[in-house]
């Protein structure tokens, strides 16, 4: 994690040239090294210990997006993805943002939220009295559940108390510590349902954690000078302000919002899945966040400071992220992108990732603003022809560049090119 590595050229680079990158440069791991240039993964023995009915394993690409710095300091950050545009935007636009001044990011907590749903609770009133009455006794009674977590620091903390038409519902917020939490809170969750019970006299519909995880939130903010958004600046100007009109647009219009925060999720899911977390769970909370005022709105925002010239950009999302538990300490891949990181705790897990969801947001609305968002997704749609079409890597470049060139540009006229290219 170092500031003076150089990444000029990687993604031209061969793949056994990239991983000499990363060796030379003190990167990654040595037998973590061996592991990619092996190809020795995930195993079908330990993933048949992970899931159910396994029939094999299941591959998606994993790569590099280089030179993150965040709150100060330079991070290489692993994402999982088969979509070609993903790592290419969000490494472009790290390196906008760096000049810039990198990301700087504010973890508000780290807490899960646990709930017992109770119904057929004959008096509410009488019932919420003396749960709140014997909330330490309840509190005292999670931790009992899961005694580990409370030796490393974590453990219930807050019990709360609401009542929604049928049901009284009781909150318990847990600091999880280093894993997500999801078994360690459903287990307090479910230890409590007798004395809920016996306490309100209604009976437990479910005991579960929910992954709306509002004590769980990270900002990342930045901003970036105009300079760097074109050299010409009456257009720097106009196109900060497009960002500024398209930030409004996503706050505005349900329909661009979903797309707006589809392309943060494009960068935020590709590291959650690289860290081995549950990017279901991340997606869950974050679009429940997005809503949460009535209407659904764009998660990133972007604002036009006149007076400094400047765009400032800033997202909070709850992210509930691990660093112990699940696939993380199974899955052989998951552990070279920890290494990768230099093994962050959670709360530094939380930061890069939402760092990169904001990151991806730029690369996606400076595009949609002025290029607009096909000319780079053609080139890449233009590759992956090439490759289904057969070409190899001497002749991929020249059938992309043929490809671009035709006035239809699909499979069938791929193959045409390509047999010409052969038969010449």
């Amino acid at each position: 994690m170092t500031n003076k590595v150089t990444w000029g050229g990687f993604s031209k680079k061969t793949l056994a040239e990239r991983l000499e990158h990363l060796e030379n440069n003190e990167l990654i791991s040595a037998d973590n090294l061996e592991h990619l240039k092996a190809n020795k993964l995930l195993s079908l023995e330990t993933a048949n210990q992970m899931t159910e009915n396994l029939l094999g394993t299941f591959s998606l690409p994993f790569s590099l997006a280089p030179d993150f710095q965040i709150d100060d300091k330079v991070f290489n950050v692993p994402m999982v993805t088969e979509e070609p545009s993903v790592v290419a935007a969000a490494s472009f636009a790290a390196k906008i943002i760096k000049r810039s001044g990198g990301f700087k990011t504010q973890i508000h907590s780290r807490k899960m939220i646990g709930q017992v749903a109770l119904y057929d609770v004959p008096n509410k009133s009488a019932a919420k009295k003396a749960i709140v009455e014997h909330s330490e006794q309840l509190l005292s009674l999670a931790n009992d559940a899961h005694p580990s977590i409370v030796k490393r620091g974590g453990g219930a903390r807050e019990l709360s108390i609401d009542e929604k038409d049928d049901f009284v519902i009781v909150y318990l917020t847990v600091d999880t510590q280093e894993a997500m939490g999801a078994n360690m809170v459903n287990t307090m969750m479910e230890a409590l349902v007798p004395s809920l019970e016996e306490l309100s006299g209604g009976k437990s519909l479910m005991a579960i954690l929910s992954n709306y995880a509002t004590e769980s939130l990270a900002t990342a903010e930045c901003q970036v000078d105009l300079r760097y958004l074109s050299r010409n600046k009456e257009e720097a100007h106009e196109l900060a302000r497009k960002f500024h009109l398209a930030s409004k647009l996503a706050q505005e219009d349900v329909y661009r919002a979903s797309t707006h925060n589809k392309g943060i999720f494009n960068g935020v899911d590709a590291v959650v899945m690289a860290t081995g977390n549950d990017w279901r769970a991340i997606e869950a909370g974050a679009n429940t966040y997005a809503c949460k005022d009535g209407q659904y709105r764009g998660l990133a925002t972007w604002t036009f400071d006149e007076d400094s010239q400047v765009l400032r950009g800033q997202l909070t999302l709850p992210m509930p992220i691990a660093t112990k538990g699940g696939s993380i300490g199974l899955n052989p891949t998951v552990k070279i992108a920890h290494n990768l990181l230099g093994q962050p705790d959670a709360r530094q897990l939380a930061r890069i990732i939402v760092s990169v969801g904001l990151a991806q947001n730029f690369a996606a609305v400076k595009a949609l603003t002025s290029t607009g968002i096909q000319a780079g997704h053609m080139k890449l749609q233009a590759k992956s022809l090439a490759l289904l079409a057969g070409a190899k890597d001497k002749e991929v470049s020249e059938v992309v560049k043929a490809l671009l060139e035709a006035p239809h540009m699909n499979l069938e006229t791929a193959q045409h090119i390509l047999l010409n290219l052969r038969d010449n």
